[in-house]
């Protein structure tokens, strides 16, 4: 990668991702949620993996509160592992956490996460910007497929994972992430790493996909690719 030619950072790690965002909008398991051949047990089955990946995200938020790299990413308006802990108490009941165990690519994948963010900042950031701009975006539909198939109550108990409240405008705030992208303190070397941890970041979302569209096969191959809807 070449980043002294004048393209923004932002517009170099989406272009590079471009493959894994067809996928995921491919995917076989989302494909079926968002089409409505799967029950809520799958919707609640994904949403308590989420809360694994997003509690290795958010565990690192204090320890790079103060990072020049990661540190202005972590807004709190971000924060989704209390809208996930609700969302998973209206979907199982309030003993859900006895129940609550990591799929084996869910576990690599929070394991992965836990271990940029105690280490490498850029990484982290790559593993941030595919997941929250991906729920700031294709995330939205995943909300409203919800609401309309399980009946849920329009950015209520069930779907608030995707309920950014905080964030009055989404289109501005995503201008503005991918504004502090292209100010990303990194030489071109680093950038291509954050770049291939962000495609690293997709590879893990296949796998936890190629996982859930097993257990809820529809007649369709499971083996299609998965991760946060475009960003």
């Amino acid at each position: 990668m070449d980043a002294s030619h004048g393209t923004p950072f932002s517009t170099l790690i989406r272009t590079a991702s471009q493959e894994q965002h067809t996928e995921a909008e491919n995917s076989g398991f989302m494909s079926d949620m968002l089409g409505g051949r799967l029950g809520v047990a799958a919707y609640a089955l994904y949403t308590e993996q989420l809360w694994f990946v997003y509690g290795a995200l958010e565990d690192a938020v204090d320890r790079l509160s103060e990072d020049p790299v990661a540190g202005p990413f972590l807004r709190p308006e971000l924060l989704r592992v209390p809208e996930l802990e609700r969302d998973l108490t209206h979907l199982r009941g309030p003993g859900w956490r006895d129940g609550a165990v990591p799929l084996p690519a869910t576990a690599a994948y929070a394991a992965r996460v836990t271990e940029v963010g105690r280490s490498w900042p850029g990484g982290y950031v790559a593993h941030h910007y595919t997941r929250y701009l991906g729920d700031l975006s294709g995330g939205q539909i995943i909300r409203g497929t919800a609401e309309k198939t399980w009946g849920f109550e329009r950015k209520g108990d069930g779907v608030r994972f995707y309920v950014f409240e905080e964030i009055a405008n989404p289109a501005a705030f995503k201008r503005e992430y991918r504004a502090l992208l292209d100010a990303l303190p990194a030489d071109d070397l680093e950038k291509q790493r954050v770049v291939d941890e962000c495609r690293r970041a997709f590879a893990l979302n296949t796998a936890l996909f190629r996982e859930l569209g097993a257990r809820f096969a529809t007649g369709r191959s499971a083996t299609g690719a998965g991760g946060p809807l475009s960003a």
